[in-house]
C-alpha cells in the first residue's frame, strides 16, 4: 500500500483555508444570500435572482475568505 504523504507547512496552510472558506461559504452565506433575497422586491425574474446572488455571494466569499485566512495567520504564529 503506497504511503500517505504529509506536508508541514511554514505559516499559513492555504489548502486548509481554501477548503475552509468553500465549506463555511455553503454552509453560512448561501443561506445568508438565501435570506437577504427574500427582502429584495426587485427580483422579478431568474435572471435577477442569479445576478443578485452572484453579486452578494462575491462579497460574501471574500469576507469570509479574509476572516479565515486571519484565523489561520493567527493560529500559525
Amino acid at each position: 500500500m503506497p504511503t500517505v504523504e504529509r506536508t508541514d507547512p511554514e505559516g499559513v496552510d492555504y489548502g486548509w483555508v481554501m477548503q475552509t472558506t468553500f465549506v463555511v461559504a455553503i454552509a453560512v452565506g448561501a443561506p445568508l444570500v438565501a435570506v437577504a433575497s427574500l427582502f429584495v422586491p426587485a427580483l422579478n425574474t431568474w435572471p435577477a435572482r442569479a445576478a443578485f446572488a452572484v453579486r452578494v455571494g462575491a462579497v460574501l466569499w471574500v469576507c469570509i475568505a479574509v476572516c479565515v485566512f486571519l484565523y489561520a495567520r493567527s493560529r500559525a504564529e
